[in-house]
């Protein structure tokens, strides 16, 4: 019987090994045949009907998220958002069905952070929650880590400021990427920020500031 039971465990802890979230490396950007950027902004609008839950493949989130803040000078590691003082202090986090991710920018790829649906987060708190974010595959989700800014920011609500400006800026990247490229998003400053800081052990000087859920037309 003892060595049923630990047939059992053992088999299950591997099952359970097996469905753990490993690193995604996505493959190059690639320009791809989108819109030109007068079309985009022509054409750019919010949605919140993500009909079509399909997930974007590898391709299409590589692009994405190349485009809201992926590298685009090698030589000196610099990134397609301008951010204050160079500091690169936004973070996004990929919420999926199947776990959050950070993208590393640095080498293209996606690393897990928490297991399981917390899309419910991205959609808002108990209190106020837009149900239409867990229709979309994804949600990307803009956080400034402040200490990057160094000693300087401690106590200064400036650097607040200029931090949320820098989010804006990938949220816009986002929006023009979609609008070029068939897909639909909507900038959001809802969610349950505290919720997604305990969820990801963020350090209290990262501020969960904007998302954007992001799906097909």
């Amino acid at each position: 019987m003892r060595i049923k039971i630990l047939i059992t465990a053992l088999i299950m802890t591997a099952i359970s090994a097996n469905a753990q979230l490993r690193d995604i490396t996505l493959p190059e950007p690639t320009p791809g045949n989108g819109a030109s950027l007068y079309e985009a902004l022509r054409d750019r609008h919010s949605a919140r009907d993500f009909k079509d839950t399909k997930p974007l493949d590898d391709q299409q989130l590589s692009n994405l998220l190349w485009s809201a803040a992926g590298i685009n000078r090698k030589s000196e590691m610099k990134r397609t958002n301008p951010t204050a003082l160079n500091t690169q202090e936004i973070d996004l986090y990929v919420f999926t069905k199947d776990g959050v991710y950070l993208y590393d920018f640095e080498s293209n790829r996606l690393l897990p952070k928490a297991e399981g649906d917390h899309r419910s987060l991205v959609a808002g708190t108990k209190e106020f929650s837009q149900d239409y974010v867990l229709d979309a595959p994804i949600s990307i989700v803009m956080v400034a880590e402040l200490s990057r800014f160094g000693e300087q920011a401690t106590g200064n609500e400036r650097f607040k400021l200029m931090a949320a400006a820098d989010a804006g800026y990938v949220s816009e990247n986002i929006n023009l990427f979609c609008s070029a490229n068939g897909l639909v998003t909507v900038p959001r400053a809802t969610m349950d920020s505290a919720g997604i800081a305990r969820l990801l052990g963020l350090p209290s000087t990262a501020m969960p500031l904007l998302n954007n859920p992001v799906g097909r037309k």
